[in-house]
C-alpha cells in the first residue's frame, strides 16, 4: 500500500537521524531510544542536528586530540556550565560541514534545550555526575514585530492579494507565462491559507480524499501525527469548487496521484513551490512586508480572535495545544486583549447602577 506524504516524511526523518547518529559517540544512540516515546521523528532529528553541531563544537575547541565517535560520557561528565556557556557563545558565528552558520536567539534557545534533554536523560540513568546544562540560563527571545496583512476602512491587502493572484495583475511577462496553467491553484491555496490557517506542512500533505465537499470541511494532519476536521467559508469553497474541478478533469494527472495540490510536473507540490508562489504575489501587493505562508497564517489568526474574541477558538482553529501560544504569536491578539481591558475598566472602582 501506497505510503502517504506524512508517513514518508516520517521515514525520511528516521533515515536522516539514524545517519547522524552513526557518525556520533555510541552512547548517542541510548540517548534516541530513550526519547523516541515521547518525541516525534522531525524532533529527534532536530536533535540530532543540535547534537552534530555541539560534538563539532566540542572537538573543535575543547578536546582538540579526540574526534567526536572518539568521545566518551566520562569527557561531557568532565564538562561545566561554562563550558556550555561557551557553546553559546560559539554559536554566533559557527562553521560546520565547511558552511558559515549564525544562530539566532530561538535556534540558541532551540539548542540548549536540546542538550538539557541530553544531559537530563544520562543524570536519571546516573550516567553523568550532575547536569550541567540546567545550570545554564535560556537566551532572552525578543519580541518580533508580527507581519501580517492587513484589512481595514484604510486598505485592504488581502483583498489586493486575492485580486492578483486572480488576474495576474503586476506580474512579470516571464511570470504571465505560467500563470493561466497555476492561477486556479494558486488561489486555492491561498484562500485556503487565509481562511482556515493551517500551516504549509499541512497544505502541502493534504490529499483529494481528505476533502468533503457536501460539508465544506477537510482532514488535516496536525504536528505529533493528531489529525483534526477544519470547515472553511463560501469564498474558500468557490476557490476549491474551482481548482478541484479542473485538476480532477486534467487527463495529464495520473490517476494514481492523490495529492489534492500538485505542481506543473503532475507531482505533490513541494513546500519550497509554495513558499515562492506566495513570495511572487505578495511583493506586488506588500513590497515592504516579507510575507510567507506562516505570516499568512498570522493573518488568518488574527483576523479570526478580531471576529470571534475567543483565544480559545483561536487556539483551536491553529492546532495550538496551549493558548499562551497563540498569544506569544499573534501578538495583536494580546495587544487587542489590553486595550479591551483598558477600555472597560471604571478608574474610580464605582459599578454602574
Amino acid at each position: 500500500m501506497e505510503k502517504s506524504y506524512f508517513e514518508q516524511r516520517e521515514i525520511n526523518c528516521i533515515e536522516r537521524t539514524n545517519a547522524l547518529i552513526s557518525e556520533m559517540p555510541y552512547f548517542l544512540r541510548d540517548f534516541f531510544i530513550g526519547v523516541e516515546m515521547r518525541t516525534s521523528p522531525l524532533t529527534r532529528l532536530n536533535y540530532a542536528y543540535d547534537l552534530r553541531v555541539f560534538f563539532d563544537f566540542l572537538v573543535k575547541k575543547v578536546f582538540r586530540n579526540k574526534k567526536i565517535a572518539d568521545i566518551e560520557l566520562t569527557d561531557i561528565d568532565m564538562l561545566t556550565a561554562t563550558d556550555i556557556e561557551y557553546f553559546m557563545s560559539y554559536l554566533n558565528h559557527y562553521e560546520i560541514n565547511g558552511k558559515s552558520e549564525r544562530c539566532t536567539e530561538s535556534g540558541k534557545a532551540r539548542k540548549l534545550s536540546t542538550l538539557r534533554s541530553f544531559y537530563k536523560y544520562f543524570f536519571n540513568k546516573n550516567m553523568l555526575n550532575a547536569n550541567v546544562a540546567a545550570k545554564v540560563e535560556m537566551p532572552k527571545i525578543h519580541e518580533k514585530e508580527i507581519i501580517r496583512l492587513d484589512s481595514n476602512e484604510k486598505i485592504d491587502e488581502i483583498g489586493d492579494m486575492l485580486y492578483v493572484v486572480d488576474s495576474g495583475s503586476g506580474l512579470t511577462q516571464h511570470q504571465k507565462a505560467f500563470h493561466e496553467a497555476t492561477r486556479l491553484r494558486d488561489s486555492a491555496i491561498i484562500t485556503l491559507f487565509l481562511g482556515t490557517g493551517i500551516r504549509i506542512s499541512e497544505l502541502v500533505g493534504l490529499n483529494v480524499e481528505d476533502f468533503d465537499f457536501n460539508t465544506s470541511s477537510f482532514v488535516v494532519t496536525r504536528k505529533g501525527g493528531n489529525r483534526a476536521v477544519l470547515y472553511y467559508n463560501e469564498d474558500v469553497a468557490a476557490a476549491l469548487n474551482a481548482y478541484f474541478t479542473v485538476r480532477n478533469g486534467d487527463l495529464s494527472v495520473p490517476k494514481t496521484e492523490r495529492a489534492a495540490f500538485i505542481s506543473l510536473q503532475n507531482k505533490r507540490i513541494s513546500t519550497r513551490t509554495v513558499q515562492e508562489l506566495v513570495k511572487k504575489y505578495a511583493k506586488i501587493v506588500s513590497p515592504l512586508k516579507h510575507i510567507t505562508p506562516h505570516k499568512l497564517r498570522s493573518t488568518f489568526g488574527t483576523n479570526l480572535y478580531r471576529q470571534t474574541k475567543d483565544i480559545y477558538v483561536v487556539a483551536d482553529c491553529l492546532g495550538h495545544k496551549n493558548v499562551e501560544t497563540t498569544k506569544k504569536h499573534y501578538a495583536a491578539i494580546t495587544e487587542d486583549i489590553r486595550k479591551k481591558a483598558a477600555l472597560s475598566l471604571d478608574i474610580t472602582g464605582r459599578k454602574d447602577t
